[in-house]
């Protein structure tokens, strides 16, 4: 099988730009180092700073799962509660 691409949508509310950020950029480094992790990339919006983009790409389906469980991204999730506006996530595999 191909590598995995995924591509997730986060979408803070307005006043808790700065606080989802700051959560999101702690997750690079330690998913960088993650089994699987082929890249790892996070973009925000310039019209829009509230909206925020991961651009990753993951050797396995699988490997992606594990990282899904991984205790930084239940840290992520726990101190981000409430401040997320809008959250969407695709899979997709690379056809040409």
């Amino acid at each position: 099988m191909s590598k995995l691409t995924i591509v997730a949508n986060i979408t803070a509310q307005p006043d808790k730009i700065e606080l989802v950020k700051t959560e999101l950029l702690k997750l690079i480094d330690i998913t960088r180092e993650e089994a699987g992790c082929i890249n790892y990339d996070l973009h925000q919006d310039n019209e829009n700073p509230a909206h925020f983009l991961f651009y990753e790409n993951w050797e396995t389906r699988e490997l992606w799962q594990a990282h899904m469980k991984a205790p930084h991204l239940a840290a992520y999730l726990a101190a981000t509660e409430g401040a997320v506006a809008e959250f969407t996530v695709n899979e997709m595999t690379h056809i040409g």
